[in-house]
């Protein structure tokens, strides 16, 4: 071809370019006569991670109260937190999405096909004067992420890109519309993850784990005898299933509704998937039969029991598949078990990993990142958004901020001034605060040194509800089931007592200081030895066999607390003072050259657990936003 003709041909591609004006899509959509619309101007209450700056474009949000205000919808996938809000009786606009998650709106959730247009992978569209470039966003089946390139004056364009929900991999840097996105204005990121603690393996190695365990568990039960239970949403974890039928030789067991999106997606030959329980081992369960995952794990062996009984199996093996489930740990894959039932807990998540993260930013060097999991950022400038972006600094171009600032504030009369005086002035009431807790800290910490520390907490003064005794075990007993199996009871009892009785910060204090625990669990087995080899007739109170249980071993508990007061083996007492700030204690009283009689070790992650980081209650639809993620 000369090159001649390979400039027709590029120009003849150029006038391709699907053109199209959004709001004459609706009008035809509404069998309107009229021809031209007008909407209200975009409230500032609106969430700014969910509409694109100097555009009507709404990313996923479908569900805001107030009258519509924009025919340009887009939905970057097919899960409920992202579709909410949608039915078959939608007709507030035109919803952009790509082909797949359009076949499922449709099929699934009924919405009239006149108000869904599929746009096209890697292929840009102009939709009402702006590019938009859909690209992959190897997360559920259709997602995607979305480019937009918007003109302004002067000629001059601003870019943005959306990740909606993505798990980053080293072929998305390699897209080339996406490298035309390096140097963006910002970059919308799902920061579902954002945290230094979850760093979980890539869903290669989750996915050949879930592989290996129902191939040597089957192998050695045999056919009908053990039962596979895999926890899934009606959407999503296909490249789980589907590397199971295909490795293990066996189809999947699915019902009903799971198995109608899979004919959408493809998987309706019969080959891999059937509704015939008696076809497979293998079933797909909802994502809650297992156990709840949020805050943390609390398996349901009750269901399971029942399950196994009705299907008239011998064990039951359960695979909940969530980077939830996974904190820095000396294992990646944690098991929980129970009689003939066991839950691996795999962190095979469709959600980019702390350092995913990090490196998606680091390569496409954006100005601004806007966070679009978590909670209170309806307010661009947040405190907890401001503090999820603190996680990339050095990786993104500061330069200009400030009128990206004024995009993103349009329609409110507040400034930029005022945006920065406000978090000037909430960094230094946040300053203050620090310092008198710090404070605080000291002088309890001074109260703490100047006695012998025991290893079992005892409730001071200052606790002003201290549960009834049915009510300690109840909450003893529930905290045992989201720990590993080698945790004693007095560790569990320090735990709850020192959280005040909150489950979910014991459980997520204890798995911070994970290897703190097991390190005084070593050490007692150490001093058991010796004190047996000193005294043979004395009683052994620790099994064995490997990890043991304390709730019913007095010994175990009396010969730990002995251990704990040994001056050649002095263990960590547990402290509800945060590791940061013990460490500031600590150093501030070394200056001071103050003498104590006991040690107060400091160590764990200085960063906040993920619990802490994303505790607050979900926003309510008026304010946007998301929080709750599963995947």
């Amino acid at each position: 071809m000369s090159a001649q003709s390979a400039a027709t041909a590029t120009a003849n591609e150029r006038v391709k370019t699907l053109t199209l004006d959004s709001t004459q899509i609706y009008l035809t959509a509404l069998n309107s006569t009229t021809s031209t619309l007008s909407f209200p101007p975009i409230p500032s209450s609106f969430p700014p991670s969910n509409f694109i700056p100097n555009t009507r474009f709404l990313i996923d949000s479908f569900r805001h109260p107030f009258t519509a205000f924009s025919a340009s919808y887009f939905l970057s996938h097919f899960h409920p937190d992202q579709y909410s809000g949608l039915s078959p009786s939608w007709s507030k606009g035109i919803i952009f999405c790509s082909h797949l998650t359009c076949l499922l709106l449709i099929e699934t959730l009924k919405i009239p096909p006149r108000f869904v247009f599929a746009l096209p992978l890697n292929d840009p569209v102009l939709v009402d004067g702006c590019e938009v470039i859909l690209i992959d966003a190897n997360h559920c089946p259709g997602s995607v992420q979305l480019l937009f390139k918007v003109p302004t004056k002067n000629g001059i364009f601003e870019r943005y890109v959306h990740t909606g929900d993505f798990r980053s991999c080293n072929p998305m840097k390699l897209n080339s519309y996406l490298i035309g996105f390096v140097g963006c204005d910002a970059i919308f990121l799902d920061t579902t993850y954002c945290d230094p603690k979850c760093i979980f393996p890539s869903q290669e190695e989750s996915i050949d784990y879930v592989v290996s365990v129902v191939d040597r568990i089957g192998k050695e039960f045999g056919r009908r005898r053990v039962l596979f239970l895999i926890a899934t949403y009606v959407a999503g974890k296909e490249k789980i299933l589907v590397e199971v039928a295909r490795r293990c030789k066996t189809k999947i067991c699915v019902d009903g509704r799971k198995m109608e999106i899979l004919r959408v997606l493809g998987y309706g030959d019969g080959e891999v998937f059937t509704e015939d329980e008696s076809e497979s081992d293998v079933h797909v369960v909802g994502w809650s039969v297992l156990g709840e995952t949020w805050p943390y794990f609390r398996p349901n062996f009750v269901i399971m029991e029942e399950i196994m009984v009705e299907k008239g199996y011998e064990k039951v093996v359960g695979f909940v598949p969530t980077g939830w489930t996974f904190e820095v740990k000396r294992n990646k894959f944690a098991v929980q078990t129970k009689d003939t039932f066991e839950i691996h807990l795999v962190p095979c998540s469709e959600h980019s990993n702390y350092d995913e993260l990090k490196e998606y930013v680091k390569f496409l060097k954006p100005k601004k990142v806007i966070p679009t999991v978590g909670m209170d950022f309806e307010k661009l400038e947040s405190k907890h958004a401001d503090e999820m972006r603190k996680q990339f600094d050095g990786l993104i171009d500061e330069m200009d901020n400030k009128d990206l600032l004024m995009g993103f504030h349009r329609g409110n009369c507040e400034t930029v001034e005022k945006v920065e005086r406000d978090a000037n002035e909430e960094r230094v009431m946040e300053r203050n605060k620090n310092m008198f807790e710090i404070k605080t800290v000291e002088s309890n910490d001074m109260d703490v040194s100047s006695n012998d520390v025991s290893y079992v907490h005892k409730p001071d003064s200052q606790d002003s509800t201290i549960p009834s005794e049915e009510e300690r075990e109840r909450i003893i007993e529930e905290t045992r089931d989201s720990l590993p199996k080698w945790v004693t009871r007095d560790q569990i009892l320090d735990l709850v007592s020192s959280s005040r009785w909150n489950i979910v910060e014991a459980v997520s204090n204890f798995y911070e200081h994970e290897i703190e625990f097991y390190e005084q669990v070593s050490v007692f087995r150490t001093f058991e030895s010796a004190s047996h080899a000193s005294s043979p007739n004395s009683p052994i109170s620790l099994s064995k066999s490997g990890p043991f249980r304390s709730s019913t071993d007095e010994s175990v508990n009396t010969n730990l607390s002995q251990v704990s007061k040994s001056p050649s083996l002095k263990l960590t007492r547990w402290s509800n003072i945060s590791p940061s700030k013990r460490k500031k204690n600590t150093e501030k009283r070394s200056n001071k050259k103050v003498k104590s009689n006991s040690k107060l070790e400091s160590s764990g992650s200085k960063q906040p657990t993920i619990t802490s980081f994303f505790s607050k209650l979900l926003p309510d639809d008026s304010k946007g936003g998301k929080t709750d993620r599963k995947n």
